[in-house]
């Protein structure tokens, strides 16, 4: 099988206005399962408020006090008050990605339009944010502090550049990592499944070591599914740093 097929887009309810398709897809469909998810979590596992907290609590906990950390010591005391953007954007990204490991199921973070629409969400958070905080001094942004003024003409448009280009390499880091990871997973599974076929009781034996190695990359996989979760919110947190102070 195509190891490409695990990405089609496929629409579940057909919704067309005009000339435009607005279909309920099956991207559409694991995001909203992803939102439910992340939703039941922080409802059902602080509706009891326990001393000693049961899984789902322990597990709520432990993602706010990590997302909390992270926006404390990355963006600042001053970007306490946008923890629930940086959280909300860590658990839909995250569980994006645990989604796409099960069987069958779609990871609709492996699209460069969901990751781009990510990312470009952060940009535009992020620059209005530092226009609603400085006004026009936003801009000094692009002239490091202490560089000879002789040397604007060069470093203002490299400046402005590298942060034009932030919502393009936030989207393809992300989306490029769970694409070839998927398809690497899937290329291996069908070797495994065709070396057994192929070589019959032999090949069960001899397919052992694939199958191992088949467990180990789904491991990695998992290892990297919270790693992107991690860095995309890792550098939500650095730009929000910078359009408060200007670095």
């Amino acid at each position: 099988m195509d190891p490409l097929h695990q990405f089609q887009i496929r629409p579940i309810v057909p919704i067309r206005i005009g000339g435009l398709d607005l279909s309920f897809t099956n991207s559409a469909l694991f995001m909203v399962v992803a939102v439910l998810l992340v939703t039941a979590l922080l409802v059902y596992g602080m509706r009891g408020r326990a001393l000693v907290p049961g899984r789902l609590q322990s597990a709520a906990e432990l993602f706010y006090e990590f997302i909390a950390n992270m926006v404390r010591e990355n963006a600042g005391p001053d970007a306490r008050r946008y923890f629930p953007f940086v959280f909300s954007l860590f658990m839909f990204i995250l569980v994006g990605n645990m989604l796409g490991m099960i069987p069958g199921a779609f990871t609709f973070t492996s699209h460069i339009i969901v990751t781009f629409a990510l990312a470009l969400t952060v940009f535009a958070f992020v620059t209005l944010l530092g226009l609603v905080k400085h006004g026009l001094h936003f801009f000094s942004l692009f002239m490091p502090s202490g560089a000879p003024l002789v040397l604007a003409p060069l470093l203002i448009p490299i400046e402005i550049i590298s942060y034009l280009s932030r919502p393009v390499s936030l989207s393809v880091r992300l989306f490029a990592n769970m694409l070839a990871g998927h398809t690497m997973l899937k290329v291996f599974a069908s070797f495994t499944a065709l070396l057994g076929g192929a070589l019959g009781a032999s090949g069960f034996a001899i397919g052992i070591l694939p199958l191992l190695v088949n467990i180990g990359l789904i491991g990695f996989e998992i290892l990297v599914a919270f790693l992107q979760a991690y860095v995309f919110t890792l550098l939500t947190c650095l730009y929000i740093r910078d359009a408060l102070e200007l670095h």
